[in-house]
């Protein structure tokens, strides 16, 4: 008997048959077929969803399954109250993980803030977040997450405003920590409070002209627009912040000198 030709490699052996659904699986297919052929070049990027009817009773699963939800999210009587008091100033009143978001009409906002402090015992501002939609209508989101100690309840209420006036009103007169996450939503998004008799920067220099949250400021800043330390103790201000980035290299670095 012949020896084998060391040269010649020897043949990849057959994937088992228990691991071709596998493969199958990993190399995708059309819409309508859980797989296709390995070999074809196109395939179509399948995309797996819950059907609309699975969603039915989809809260009262949240609220019971979900390991995540609390049972101080849980405010029933709060939301009827609010929509007692208010009625159509109240947009919407949206469920999800557990947690309750009431979407508030912007200019009663401070009203149902009041509400909640005066009548229902919602005594502590937890935070003040917003959200840049970057939407045609009603870009801007701005979020109060508040909070009932003595309850040991929580809720969230939201207002939406549009780009050409982002202007939400004041609650500091309710809440005074308020006025720090005011001033933080203008630095950073550009969103005035009207009342608010204080819109100093907090981040930024006072005579910085953009809000560095909103979605159209770039990732690597706007050269020339906030002047930095210079990378040497006898250097200039420099003006980029990401130099490299923009193909600058920075004169005044040892490493570069050469």
């Amino acid at each position: 008997m012949d020896a084998p030709d060391r040269d010649t490699p020897e043949p990849t052996p057959p994937a088992p048959v228990t691991l071709a659904p596998i493969a199958d699986v990993l190399v995708g297919g059309p819409d309508d077929a859980p797989f296709v052929d390995p070999g074809e070049q196109v395939q179509t990027l399948k995309f797996h969803f819950t059907p609309r009817t699975a969603l039915a009773g989809e809260m009262e699963r949240l609220q019971t399954e979900n390991p995540h939800a609390k049972a101080t999210w849980v405010v029933p009587k709060v939301i009827a109250a609010l929509q007692d008091e208010f009625g159509d100033a109240l947009l919407d009143v949206v469920g999800y993980a557990g947690e309750t978001t009431v979407v508030v009409e912007t200019a009663r906002l401070a009203d149902v803030v009041q509400f909640l402090f005066d009548e229902v015992g919602f005594d502590y501002l937890t935070d003040i977040g917003t959200i840049d939609r970057f939407t045609e209508d009603d870009r801007f989101e701005v979020f109060y997450n508040l909070c009932a100690l003595e309850a040991k309840k929580r809720i969230r209420l939201k207002v939406r405003v549009g780009e050409d006036d982002p202007t939400v009103p004041t609650i500091t007169h309710i809440h005074p920590g308020a006025n720090w996450h005011e001033r933080e939503a203008w630095d950073m998004m550009g969103i005035r409070f009207e009342g608010l008799g204080d819109h100093r920067r907090i981040y930024m220099p006072e005579d910085f002209e953009y809000h560095p949250l909103r979605k159209e400021f770039p990732t690597l800043g706007i050269p020339g627009s906030l002047p930095l330390p210079a990378n040497h103790p006898d250097g200039d201000l420099q003006a980029d912040p990401f130099p490299r980035a923009h193909g600058q290299i920075p004169k005044d670095l040892a490493s570069d000198s050469d």
